[in-house]
């Protein structure tokens, strides 16, 4: 049971990290998928961390993780904006593969509302 969830949990990382990775070379033209899937995870947690705030956390979730790649990619807020539209894009297409396709039932950790 345990290893199931590291198992769930690392392969969501990775699949938003391919998200964030896809998006990045297009956008930003950085190509390091290990840069992406660290930023996932940063990401993931930002969007954690903020969603707490009652009433506005789903908008304060939303700049930290914009905040997140505005750090780690160059290119400023504009940039970072559209890696995350083109990373959602991504990964939403990746999901729909391996769940549609696969059967494999799984999410996007790191790319915000996959």
């Amino acid at each position: 049971m345990v290893l199931g969830a590291v198992v769930s949990f690392v392969v969501a990382l990775l699949v938003g990290g391919l998200g964030i990775y896809v998006s990045g070379r297009v956008v930003a033209d950085v190509d390091d998928y290990s840069h992406a899937v660290v930023t996932a995870l940063i990401g993931a947690v930002a969007w954690a961390i903020g969603s707490l705030i009652p009433v506005v956390g789903s908008l304060v979730a939303l700049v930290a993780w914009v905040w997140v790649v505005n750090r780690r990619y160059p290119g400023g807020w504009v940039k970072a904006a559209a890696i995350g539209v083109v990373a959602w894009a991504a990964a939403l297409a990746v999901i729909f593969v391996l769940n549609g396709v696969l059967d494999l039932g799984i999410t996007a950790l790191g790319v915000p509302g996959v």
